[in-house]
């Protein structure tokens, strides 16, 4: 029996990239990367999947034209079905969630309750606004009590329905921030002047359906406006207002990069960006967690032109990359979006930093293509001890830009380092 494979293609010439691009008009093959027919060049690596049916016309074409092509993924439908085994063996535990594990979006409300609950002079849990299927986005605030004015840095994760790896992290962050952060008087401090907010997974919808219906499903799951469509979703990275379609989007709603109806046409993007824009003037970093690829980007995708702060932003950036290999040896390219990956208008990290956020972060974790977007649990804790090194780190930058002088002092890192050899490390599983 034949399975749906994933082949790594190089294409050779321009001969080469317009048959690539006839086989996804064709539908024989489903692009995973780069995301459209039109961002293919040559001597650039493409990942599509190949239809079980179609695997010996198409990999026979590839011969013939003597197309270079690697086997990424021999059997698709495995790594499929070993993940939803693995999800079905696992009853929920609201007072043992597991970190190491995906979580559908049901078990996601109750660790956010758990969480609120758990930590209450901490954590709130608050509503940010109502999916289009009518769904609630909340989201997370760590703070410390304080009688002064604090800042703001943002994390969004899951805006890619099929991304699961990115609400998984967003969840080990929080978890953190409040045991690690809160022992280690070098990371207490960002509390002080800080708060996080956190909101595990920004397409609820599409999140649902990659769980019930289609692990793949990459959109959200709003109607087309156009009459008689049967097609629906919309790519909510596409959908802000930066330079919005003009480029690396599409119109069709067919498309998995269809940008909407408008800029903010949808209701999970008009969430995020009213709350941004309401609170501008303290928001210091915006940071867009999404797999895959192992890239930390920045502006811009809609065009070459780079932020004004952009040299800062990749030394930061690059720091994140080095802290990040630190822990297992994952390598990560650091630049633009438009220089690693693609032109795409209408991206969360460029709306940010038109908006006026000096540090807009996009990461891309792993893999680099061996299981794409379905990466094994048992990934889940490497990827998010190294992801939470780089984090980390720009978080560091960030503040000690904005409040430098507040180190703490020789007594209080002795006083923690005397308070940790009495501790052990608790892993909740």
């Amino acid at each position: 029996m034949k399975w749906d494979q994933v082949l790594h293609l190089i294409p050779a010439d321009s001969e080469h990239v317009e048959f690539l691009k006839q086989l996804v008009e064709d539908e024989q093959i489903d692009l995973w990367r780069p995301e459209f027919p039109e961002r293919i060049q040559p001597q650039d690596e493409v990942h599509a999947r190949i239809p079980a049916s179609a695997l010996d016309t198409v990999k026979g074409e590839l011969k013939a034209r003597a197309l270079q092509y690697s086997i990424l993924t021999e059997n698709i439908q495995e790594l499929l079905d070993n993940q939803i085994q693995n999800e079905d063996k696992q009853p929920f535990n609201t007072r043992a969630h597991s970190y190491i594990k995906y979580h559908p979006m049901e078990e996601i409300y109750h660790w956010m309750e758990h969480m609120k609950e758990n930590y209450k002079e901490l954590v709130t849990q608050h509503l940010l606004g109502m999916t289009y299927q009518k769904r609630p986005m909340y989201y997370l605030k760590i703070s410390r009590k304080s009688d002064k004015p604090k800042k703001i840095i943002w994390m969004d994760c899951g805006i890619h329905a099929r991304e699961w790896i990115a609400p998984a992290f967003c969840q080990w962050f929080v978890r953190e921030v409040l045991e690690a952060y809160t022992a280690d008087p070098q990371r207490e401090r960002f509390l002080q002047h800080i708060d996080f907010y956190i909101l595990p997974v920004l397409n609820v919808d599409g999140y649902i359906n990659s769980w019930t219906t289609d692990r793949l499903w990459r959109k959200s799951m709003s109607l087309c406006d156009l009459d008689n469509s049967t097609c629906f979703g919309t790519d909510l990275n596409r959908n802000f207002e930066a330079k919005w379609c003009s480029i690396g989007g599409s119109r069709n709603c067919c498309s998995i990069t269809y940008c909407g109806s408008a800029p903010e046409s949808e209701p999970e993007t008009i969430a995020v960006a009213s709350f941004l824009r309401k609170h501008l003037g303290d928001v210091l970093c915006y940071l867009a967690i999404h797999s895959y690829g192992q890239m930390i980007l920045m502006p811009y995708g809609y065009t070459n032109t780079t932020a004004s702060n952009h040299e800062e932003m990749v030394n930061v950036g690059q720091k994140a990359a080095d802290a990040l290999y630190q822990k297992h040896g994952t390598r990560f390219k650091v630049g633009s979006t438009v220089e690693l990956l693609y032109y795409a208008a209408g991206t969360s990290i460029d709306w940010a930093a038109d908006l006026g956020i000096d540090f807009s972060f996009l990461f891309e974790l792993r893999d680099n293509g061996t299981h794409h977007f379905i990466l094994p649990e048992d990934q889940i804790q490497p990827t998010c001890e190294e992801t939470m090194a780089a984090v980390t780190t720009i978080i560091e930058h960030v503040y000690d830009k904005h409040f430098p002088n507040t180190a703490p002092t020789i007594v209080a890192l002795w006083f923690s380092v005397l308070a940790s050899s009495f501790l052990s490390v608790y892993f909740v599983k």
